[in-house]
């Protein structure tokens, strides 16, 4: 079993050596590659990689083409049979990728699987496990609809085994990487966000589950909301609007 993993990162020097040095030390038992994908840092992110990993492929993109572009950078290059897709502020603190993986072995009409997401307290993170819609997405952040975000993550059901789901979140999870072939990747019309939500639905639409698996878990260290910001609010509503363009047929 060969498998492989991406991290891409974009002034990303608080978080990468954490996250590597974790990713590294839980996956010391099977044959796995990492790549870090970096769109054109300005920090040190390229330097802690190079100096202290010497074992990890870095790649150095020309732009700053967004999430789903430095990851298709990686995913077009390898030869795995699993791929693993990791943020820069994630942490393993168990064999995580492993024991997705081995999931994924059993269940060859799996394509994704993600895993339980803690923060850095041990409390879950709730993240979305169906397909975004207007009032998932915009509605339930207004006074008194946060219960539409509850039903957006499944919040309320309780998940002691691995359950089929709609979505996958970007953030981590491990797909067969011949199906992320097939899909060529994230939608490179996607800079940031929602791109985890579309391909978690060609995925589906390729005849694959996803899966939720509690049974194991990465702790993402959360700390960076581009939504507070002008530019970042502009990218989210341009994704949001380019995600229901081309889901609207099927949308609920």
């Amino acid at each position: 079993m060969k498998v492989t993993g991406s991290i891409v990162t974009y002034n990303s020097g608080d978080d990468i050596k954490k996250c590597i040095s974790s990713i590294l030390r839980y996956t010391e038992d099977i044959d796995f590659s990492l790549y870090v994908s970096d769109n054109c840092s300005t920090d040190d992110t390229v330097d802690i990689v190079r100096g202290s990993f010497p074992e990890v492929k870095l790649l150095q993109n020309e732009k700053n083409g967004g999430f789903g572009y430095g990851h298709n950078k990686v995913i077009s290059r390898v030869k795995s049979d699993y791929h693993v897709v990791i943020n820069p502020d994630i942490e393993l603190r168990e064999n995580t990728i492993k024991k997705l993986c081995d999931y994924l072995e059993e269940h060859p009409d799996v394509g994704m699987v993600s895993p339980k997401t803690l923060n850095p307290d041990g409390s879950e993170q709730f993240l979305p496990k169906t397909d975004p819609s207007f009032a998932y997405v915009v509605i339930s952040k207004f006074p008194g609809m946060k219960h539409l975000r509850r039903r957006y993550t499944r919040q309320d059901e309780r998940f002691d085994a691995p359950a089929e789901v709609e979505s996958c979140s970007g953030c981590f999870f491990v797909a067969r990487t011949k199906a992320l072939k097939e899909l060529r990747g994230f939608d490179r019309r996607f800079y940031m966000y929602f791109e985890d939500a579309d391909i978690s639905r060609r995925m589906r639409a390729k005849g694959y589950r996803l899966i939720f698996h509690p049974e194991t878990s990465v702790v993402h260290d959360w700390h960076r909301d581009n939504t507070r910001s002008l530019r970042g609010i502009r990218i989210f509503l341009n994704s949001m609007i380019k995600y229901f363009g081309k889901w609207r047929k099927d949308r609920k």
